[in-house]
């Protein structure tokens, strides 16, 4: 217990840590409030130049950005209805009605202290909840890791494009991604086509890099002539009553957002539209209607989005599974550092589950500051025109790639997967499943491997196994219902539920 709650106090302890995260989440603050730059392409930029520092400084640092990312969205939501990030779509369609009636700096006010106390609690829920699930994981046979890793992109796949078809296909191309170069277990070339540059394998971190950053850049250049909106900034600091009035509902749907933070592949956006979803059936009577400056539909959404973040460290942590795309590049910083987020990770290692823990209650802390503050400084960055965010994406995105291993030839995989990200997004092709399926590639191949050979290489006893194990009949049966959701016959299942009542 002593050691636990010494790594928890490493950040308040250590000022250069404590540095670190304050600069981290002012940072996220504004990259998650500027249309064309997000929290997933900071963080996986950040991962090439911390590579080389000590572990705990990178995760400080990361961790900040992303406590402060997932909050600085709402800033353009509110000031000029562009979501600085997706998890902001739902407080653009209260937040900027507002605004237009003058009362920009209450509506900012609300998002701050309510995404306060929305992170509280997730960080709260991680704390306590996640030792338990670790010691649930240690019963986990390979065959449950890799049905943990095909739920988790089939969750992102489903939820984030819409089509799940598209999402299987996004998937499915990161998994093989992920496998291209020596096979690990038999030493032969897979998916190289007899090139030598492919048999080193595909740098994940260009991939990333690519897919978020370049492809965000070109999608910016349909919008580069786009003139800025002015906004006047008044009252920042919201009253003790109106914060108290709305404490029940941000309960409410902060739990929601741990929630959906903790299953493997989704995040705050989904939170936050589920989140306003669940205030405008539980709010009878609100002051002003949704969808015109509800307050109300600030609260839900941003208390849910943050509160997410603590839930989407619990799969991270406990089963090396990430909870979003930001905690998958986060899972790669810790790799990279020589650990192995998963069950192991929290006996072997507790001290860096705390010292995670630690870090995420300061960036909250620094959040609530930095959110009260600044706010006129933020409208004249925010104004900042396209044609000097563009290269300077770009340039941020080369020198990142490059800097890994000091490769040209990764800023040619870079830039080449930052024009498949741009055809992608113009498709409606998401993003998230290639960035997760290069991820758990290994992690499914490896214990699929491992599941096969403990059965003998028998597909009727591993069948048997996954029917006989209560967690593994669990996954299997959550892997189904995800997929057949999102298929014609699931609809045709409902309507015939609904005429037989």
């Amino acid at each position: 217990m002593f050691e636990a709650l010494q790594a928890f106090l490493t950040v308040f302890a250590q000022p250069q840590l404590l540095l670190l995260v304050g600069l981290g989440t002012l940072a996220g603050v504004y990259v998650g409030a500027i249309p064309g730059l997000s929290v997933t392409m900071a963080v996986s930029i950040l991962i090439s130049f911390t590579f080389s520092w000590d572990v705990y400084p990178a995760i400080s640092l990361m961790i900040g950005i992303y406590m402060g990312g997932v909050y600085g969205g709402s800033r353009t939501a509110i000031l000029l209805n562009i979501p600085g990030a997706p998890s902001a779509i739902a407080t653009a369609l209260d937040g900027y009605p507002m605004a237009k009636r003058g009362e920009a700096g209450v509506a900012i006010g609300v998002t701050t202290v309510m995404s306060f106390f929305g992170g509280l609690l997730g960080i709260g829920v991680l704390a306590l909840a996640a030792p338990l699930v670790s010691d649930f994981a240690l019963k986990f046979q390979p065959r449950d890791y890799m049905l943990l890793a095909v739920l988790g992109i089939l969750l992102v796949g489903s939820l984030s494009g819409g089509s799940l078809l598209k999402g299987i296909f996004a998937g499915a191309f990161g998994i093989a991604l992920g496998a291209v170069g020596m096979d690990p277990l038999t030493f032969t070339e897979r998916f190289t086509f007899d090139l030598q540059i492919m048999r080193g394998g595909v740098n994940f971190i260009a991939v990333m890099i690519g897919m978020f950053g370049v492809s965000e850049a070109l999608n910016q250049l349909h919008h580069v002539n786009t003139a800025a909106v002015k906004q006047k900034i008044g009252r920042i600091v919201p009253s003790w009553s109106a914060v108290r009035r709305h404490l029940p509902l941000s309960l409410q749907t902060s739990s929601i957002g741990v929630i959906i933070g903790a299953l493997p592949g989704t995040g705050g956006d989904i939170a936050a539209l589920m989140a306003y979803d669940h205030a405008k059936r539980v709010t009878k009577d609100p002051e002003v209607p949704f969808g015109e400056g509800a307050m109300e539909g600030l609260v839900a959404p941003e208390t849910a989005n943050n509160a997410a973040v603590g839930g989407a460290f619990i799969p991270m942590m406990t089963l090396g599974i990430p909870g979003d795309a930001v905690t998958a590049i986060m899972i790669g910083a810790l790799f990279i550092h020589g650990l192995n987020p998963g069950p192991m990770l929290m006996i072997d290692q507790p001290d860096m589950f705390w010292f995670i823990v630690g870090a995420l209650v300061t960036a909250n802390f620094f959040m609530l500051l930095f959110g009260l503050t600044g706010i006129r400084i933020f409208t004249k960055i925010v104004e900042m025109p396209r044609a000097v965010l563009i290269p300077l994406i770009l340039l941020l995105s080369i020198v990142g790639a490059f800097a890994v291993n000091n490769s040209i030839t990764d800023v040619y995989w870079m830039l080449g997967f930052g024009v498949l990200g741009y055809f992608m997004r113009f498709y409606g092709y998401p993003l998230g499943p290639v960035i997760l399926g290069v991820i758990l590639s290994r992690l499914l191949d490896d214990n699929w491997r491992r599941a096969i050979i403990s059965e003998r290489e028998d597909l009727g006893r591993f069948f048997h196994g996954v029917f006989t194990s209560p967690v593994s009949c669990v996954l299997f049966i959550a892997v189904i219902l995800i997929f057949v959701s999102q298929t014609p016959l699931w609809t045709k299942i409902k309507s015939r539920l609904r005429s037989a009542k």
